[in-house]
């Protein structure tokens, strides 16, 4: 490699920006505003204020895949179950957009995908609809509960769940150095077609940090990560607390045999890239659409950029 790893870890991010697809944003963002106005006007009275969400609100959105996500946070009376309120935004939102979009249920959101338009771009968004945990109380506690969909809830058969979206985002909302490392991670996720959340990879990214005061080159810290996993992750008692919900514990959303398969794979990254760090680009590879370097490295959206890709038909976790 000519360069140093980190020297090259940046190009990688840089490669990814959300900058570099300004243009699709824009579209994105004109979907996300057009249907919380149209949700905000069916539900007037009963609900709070739509609240943006998912990678992007966090800063750890990657530009090769990607939706935009929105939470709809209902009053605790608008719904006597939380079936009843997924089920009517649901219908509601296949009544607006099922000529133009395919509207699907998920496990706790309802996804937009709107057919292509005269580019060929494909605008995906993600609608989560919460009722607030206790009444009048959510501007004060930000605490919902999520409607979990029977056929892909798995959550010990639970019908719903508990969070706090806004203390997630906030978590992660000062912490440069961890979502660099997390947005390098999603890339590995991404462009090797691992199935581990990024919700996962998010929280035991913060954890690493904690737990081991991190710090030196992009490549000391990624690598000082990647080893706290290697080590931990497959260890009796290891959690990784929701913070919007200290009773949700992430890690059980792997089996042992998954835990296993990570430690190996992070185990057997850092014995390649030890060996060669050319290695480095088989598992962290650029983004060739946008492998230039740029004077300006830092996180967020040019306005007026014109580069975008169309996406590809897939979607974030």
């Amino acid at each position: 490699m000519n360069i140093s790893k980190s020297e090259y870890l940046k190009e990688v991010l840089e490669s990814y920006r959300m900058a570099h697809v300004n243009d699709l944003l824009d579209k994105y963002r004109e979907k996300r505003k057009e249907i919380k106005e149209a949700i905000e006007a069916e539900y007037t009275g009963d609900m709070y204020s739509p609240l943006n969400s998912g990678s992007y609100a966090k800063h750890t959105a990657i530009n090769s895949k990607f939706d935009l996500d929105v939470m709809i946070p209902f009053k605790r009376k608008t719904f006597d179950t939380l079936e009843t309120m997924f089920d009517d935004i649901f219908d509601f939102l296949y009544e607006e957009y099922g000529e133009e979009a395919k509207v699907i249920k998920q496990k706790v959101s309802i996804g937009i995908e709107f057919y292509p338009d005269e580019d060929g771009d494909i605008i995906s968004i993600d609608v989560v609809p919460g009722r607030e945990l206790n009444e009048e109380q959510y501007e004060d506690d930000h605490k919902l509960n999520l409607y979990v969909n029977s056929r892909y809830g798995n959550l010990e058969e639970q019908s719903y769940i508990q969070t706090n979206i806004k203390a997630q985002i906030d978590r992660i909302k000062s912490r440069d150095n961890e979502r660099k490392i997390i947005r390098l991670l999603k890339i590995w996720k991404t462009t090797n077609q691992e199935k581990y959340k990024s919700f996962f990879l998010e929280l035991i990214t913060i954890k690493a940090f904690d737990k081991n005061a991190i710090s030196g080159s992009l490549w000391e810290q990624l690598e000082a990560v990647m080893e706290y996993i290697r080590d931990h992750i497959t260890k009796d008692g290891f959690k990784l607390k929701d913070p919007g919900n200290s009773g949700n514990d992430v890690a059980d959303t792997l089996e042992d045999y998954q835990k296993q398969n990570l430690s190996n794979k992070m185990k057997n990254m850092l014995d390649r890239i030890d060996e060669n760090e050319d290695n480095l680009k088989i598992y962290f590879p650029k983004n060739t659409d946008y492998d230039e370097n740029k004077e300006n490295s830092g996180y967020g959206v040019k306005t007026g950029a014109s580069m975008f890709s169309k996406p590809r038909d897939e979607r974030f976790g």
